[in-house]
């Protein structure tokens, strides 16, 4: 039999010839590929690494996860958009280890190694439950297409099993929507939902009426959206209010389970779909650098953004622990990204000039955030937005911002459709069945049944 090629020396030796320096970049995200395109140009040659083989535009998720656009729409494959960067190369793997001092990286559970010259690290963050993992199966975050997805299959499978619950504590309990954290994520996930069931399925059922739906949104901090003005926090707060979204501040939630949560106060809320929107924690990829980190795992990095201790290492985007003039931390979010991607790329550029390199500085470009249809608050500079100007400037930033002219124009048909019939045309589900949810439910109501000693209700 005929022995299969060594992947690892094929790998680190592909341009063993090629006396340009050697530029790797773990992530195709934000940072990852504006790192790229900044050495389009330049003598080096760049290989670029990912687990998946798309870019996605992360603000828009929350948007696949409540049925309104495609997981199509918002990625665009990372080949296509760097097929005309002669000296990128595009890798589809998983890095299971870095060594720093020999400057190598592993991949696929050792089937192959890479080194470089430099390495500019942008693997992002996760969400974070804040020392309970556990949460996670029954409150899925929102950070990946498969997160955007599940969230999508909990959301919809919860009205198809309400209508076949016989029970009006099932019905009530699978209706219940909880979202926890009160950023941009949470925010926007609240205030979409009161006008999918108002509107899109407001004729769809017969034995339970969508409206009714209640959502709560649970925020452990004074107020919701900290990074915005208070008084932009405060129209957010109404905002939702109007659309009937329960709006709880300095409510840190203690537990977690399959029947909903539970609060610092002691109160509990029965909700059989949970979201999570509250806190990152960096890639774990960063605690193999040996660099100092933060309380969420990012690395704390010099002013250049390089590791301190080794100026050929970079670490940018959500893994990278940054603060601004004013001693805030830069916020976790795209135009940070790719401001700090640029600006690694541009450290090695000086490296190849031997001009010196110079400290990172974040430019905001503002904040938003949009709270269903024609609300939304901006902070952009000293302007404050609030409104129907607001939202209308979301729209048109995001659409700007998308990665591709296939996908702003699909987006946009989207939303037209979306904002003249209210109908969503990707309520799709996939995964477990109806029967099981509705099981599942049963048998919670039974237990609680039982332990008030009551006559159980029948599914």
């Amino acid at each position: 039999m005929k022995a299969e090629p060594n992947t690892s020396t094929r790998v680190t030796s592909m341009h063993a010839t090629d006396p340009r320096p050697h530029v790797v970049i773990v992530g195709g995200g934000f940072a990852g590929l504006t790192a790229a395109r900044t050495l389009a140009k330049a003598e080096v040659r760049i290989t670029l690494i990912d687990r998946t083989n798309h870019h996605l535009f992360q603000p828009l998720l929350y948007q696949v996860a409540t049925a309104v656009l495609n997981p199509a729409d918002i990625t665009v494959p990372i080949r296509w958009m760097l097929r005309d960067q002669a000296n990128a190369t595009v890798i589809m793997a998983e890095v299971d280890r870095i060594d720093v001092p020999q400057h190598t990286l592993t991949l696929d559970s050792g089937s192959s190694t890479v080194a470089w010259d430099y390495l500019i690290l942008a693997t992002g963050a996760r969400h974070a439950y804040f020392g309970h993992p556990e949460w996670e199966s029954n409150a899925p975050g929102l950070k990946s297409i498969e997160d955007a997805l599940e969230m999508r299959r909990r959301f919809l499978l919860s009205f198809e099993a309400a209508e076949r619950a016989s029970a009006e504590g099932q019905r009530e309990a699978l209706l219940t929507f909880v979202i926890v954290g009160g950023g941009p994520t949470g925010v926007e996930l609240a205030g979409m939902i009161p006008e999918i069931t108002r509107k899109a399925m407001k004729r769809d059922f017969r034995r339970i009426d969508p409206a009714s739906a209640r959502v709560v949104l649970l925020e452990a901090g004074p107020r919701l959206l900290p990074q915005f003005p208070e008084s932009l926090s405060a129209r957010a707060e109404r905002d939702l209010f109007d659309l009937g979204v329960e709006v709880l501040t300095n409510t840190a939630v203690t537990s977690v389970d399959d029947a909903g949560v539970t609060v610092a106060s002691g109160e509990r809320i029965d909700a059989h779909t949970v979201f999570w929107g509250a806190g990152n924690q960096a890639s774990p990829l960063s605690k193999q650098l040996g660099a100092p980190l933060d309380r969420a795992g990012r690395v704390v990095v010099a002013p250049d953004l390089s590791l301190p201790g080794d100026p050929h290492v970079f670490a940018v985007g959500d893994i990278a622990s940054v603060l601004t003039p004013a001693g805030t931390p830069v916020p976790a979010v795209a135009p940070a990204a790719n401001q700090m991607g640029a600006h690694a790329a541009q450290a090695i550029l000086h490296d190849l000039r031997g001009t010196p390199r110079t400290p990172f500085r974040y430019f905001n470009k503002g904040d938003l955030a949009t709270i269903g249809r024609h609300r939304a608050v901006a902070a952009i500079g000293s302007l404050k937005l609030q409104g129907n100007i607001a939202w209308l400037a979301w729209l048109f930033i995001h659409i700007l911002y998308l990665a591709g002219f296939r996908n702003r124009i699909t987006v946009f048909v989207q939303w037209a459709y979306q904002l003249l019939t209210y109908q969503r045309g990707v309520r799709l589900i996939t995964g477990a069945t109806t029967h099981r949810l509705l099981k599942t439910s049963g048998e919670r109501a039974r237990a609680r049944a039982d332990a008030n000693n009551d006559e159980p209700p029948t599914a």
